[in-house]
């Protein structure tokens, strides 16, 4: 029996010819990941060990974005804890205001992570890597700082679904449209601990940033990773950003999925996550009138300039309903001034946006537009759970930036079909 793209990679990592679905594993990694709220925990965990540097000063990353620009004097110390570490530790890739990004748009910006790595991350979303072809999936704190202690973690080999995409996307339909579409139809225990891999004729409607979306959200499935085959898509953006050399997995003809799924790109609509789960999907055919007081365009799932330009495209010419705050967020500082140069921010402030330096701020209701009793969002985050933005008795609804907008101006959730005529 042969391997999946997953088990391939993982195979090399732990120095094993061949590995199968639920075997116990160690393998060598190739980057270390946390941020503000979770490398404290990890930083405590590795003191306890007794280590004195870390494996690599190369191959661990810090991003503290989860509540900077530091909100408080407790989100302030947690990010003096990190940026101590980080200096004590002689960390190269420590990144932070000035510098900084949300963290799943910021690794692969730097060129950190390529195809064919095994990445872990004191993140659930760590899984967004998987879009270049990588490995990466979120732990927890302590296995965070014996990663950085040993350079190395223990997996139980998942098994795999594989998703065969055909066809092409319609207009105004993004990656955030497909895999919202796949939670809608598998749940969010679908893959619980599986591999999620993407392969097919169909990859070539998928841009990057599409595919960052799709991976990155995988989670969302109860997925261990999610992971795209490699194509020329993904070498050129490696070519463009890459800091190492990559090595390319593909799955075996004969490898073993657990369930195969074909997706066509060309009958997908836009579509909407109604609260309080990413399951509870309807296109955007079947919503019927619902106001909105806040709009998030943003987050390591929908900040990268391509969810920024499908937004302007939106918002040119329009202005935001008199009840809807919307608040712009790109991922990057990169991604900042890309949008700078090409006018973006200057139609979204035009159009009555607000535009924030990169943080992860209301994703998590940690700041940057917390959500009131009753209050109902639409955002390109991820999750949607109660409280998830703010009060327990607020709503998310999660959508595509292009989506997004287009509710933006109506003030109630709308099709950019009905905006941009």
């Amino acid at each position: 029996m042969g391997m999946t793209m997953t088990q391939k990679i993982l195979a090399e990592h732990a120095g094993l010819d061949y590995i199968k679905r639920g075997q116990l594993i160690s393998a060598n990694l190739d980057l270390v990941l946390g941020n503000d709220i979770t490398t404290p925990v990890a930083i405590r965990e590795f003191k306890k060990m007794g280590v004195e540097k870390v494996f690599d000063e190369n191959k661990v990353a810090i991003v503290p974005d989860h509540f900077t620009p530091n909100k408080d004097i407790k989100s302030a110390e947690q990010c003096k804890c990190c940026r101590e570490f980080a200096q004590e530790k002689n960390i190269k890739n420590y990144f932070e205001v000035g510098r900084m990004g949300i963290e799943h748009a910021l690794i692969p910006e730097q060129g950190l992570v390529v195809a064919g790595d095994v990445v872990i991350g004191a993140d659930s979303h760590t899984c967004t890597y998987g879009a270049l072809g990588a490995f990466s999936t979120g732990i927890g704190s302590t296995d965070m700082g014996a990663g950085m202690a040993t350079g190395q973690c223990w997996f139980k080999v998942p098994e795999a679904i594989k998703f065969q995409l055909k066809g092409k996307l319609q207009p105004w339909v993004s990656g955030k449209d497909v895999i919202l579409h796949i939670i809608g139809m598998i749940g969010v225990d679908g893959a619980r601990y599986k591999s999620m891999e993407f392969s097919g004729e169909g990859l070539k409607s998928l841009g990057i940033d599409d595919r960052f979306t799709i991976a990155n959200m995988a989670i969302e499935a109860g997925a261990k990773n999610g992971i795209f085959q490699v194509d020329e898509k993904t070498i050129e953006y490696m070519k463009e950003h890459s800091t190492k050399k990559y090595k390319i997995y593909k799955a075996d003809e004969d490898a073993e999925y657990s369930q195969v799924i074909e997706i066509d790109l060309s009958t997908i609509r836009p579509t909407v996550a109604f609260p309080h789960l990413p399951e509870n999907t309807r296109t955007i055919d079947e919503v019927d009138d619902i106001p909105i007081h806040q709009v998030v365009i943003g987050s390591c799932t929908n900040g990268r300039i391509e969810d920024l330009r499908a937004a302007a495209k939106v918002f040119e010419g329009k202005t935001v309903h008199s009840s809807v705050r919307a608040i712009i967020i790109p991922a990057t500082q990169k991604i900042y001034l890309q949008a700078m140069k090409e006018g973006l921010l200057e139609i979204f402030i035009n159009a009555g946006a607000v535009v924030s330096t990169p943080t992860c701020g209301p994703c998590l209701g940690g700041h940057m537009g917390i959500l009131a009793k009753g209050e109902r969002a639409v955002a390109t985050t991820n999750r949607n759970f109660v409280g998830r933005m703010g009060h327990v008795e607020s709503e998310v609804y999660l959508a595509s930036p292009a989506v997004a907008a287009a509710s933006a101006i109506k003030g109630k959730i709308a099709s950019p079909e009905e905006v941009v005529k």
